[in-house]
């Protein structure tokens, strides 16, 4: 919600440019005026706020029953296949996998992970690994 004084400030400036129109009728009319038009300022902003919708955190460890994009893509089938084929792989090459299919991990950041020398090296390894990864998927098990 908006601070006091700025509800107030902008009730002054919306007042002062409508002044013109002001009728005099007396000893406190502007004053009556002044607490009007805050009081309607005031319900604006109630009204404002009571439109947006309340903030409801989110657990942090909920599990969500949706299937993830890449089951969206391939389907269930063919995530069978990819979990198949990727068991069936080195440690070394499924964590290259993981790390940048599923995690989405830069070569950089795999370099590092994986204690490659360079981000080309590490991208090598993913390519090496995706290769492999695909053949196991193709005949049911990787090529050596």
């Amino acid at each position: 919600m908006a601070e006091t004084v700025d509800l107030v400030q902008d009730t002054l400036l919306q007042t002062f440019r409508q002044i013109g129109s002001f009728e005099w009728r007396g000893e406190g009319a502007l004053r009556a005026y002044m607490r009007q038009a805050l009081m309607n300022r005031i319900r604006d902003e109630l009204r404002r706020v009571s439109r947006r919708p309340t903030a409801v955190p989110i657990p942090e460890h909920s599990p969500d029953e949706a299937p993830s994009p890449l089951e969206v893509a391939i389907g269930r089938e063919g995530v069978e296949s990819y979990e198949a084929a990727l068991s069936r792989l080195k440690d070394d090459e499924r964590e290259a996998i993981v790390a940048r299919v599923e995690l989405g991990l830069s070569y950089a950041e795999i370099a590092e992970a994986t204690g490659r020398s360079t981000p080309n090296a590490a991208r090598m390894a993913v390519v090496r690994a995706l290769l492999r990864l695909s053949e196991g998927m193709d005949d049911g098990r990787p090529r050596t």
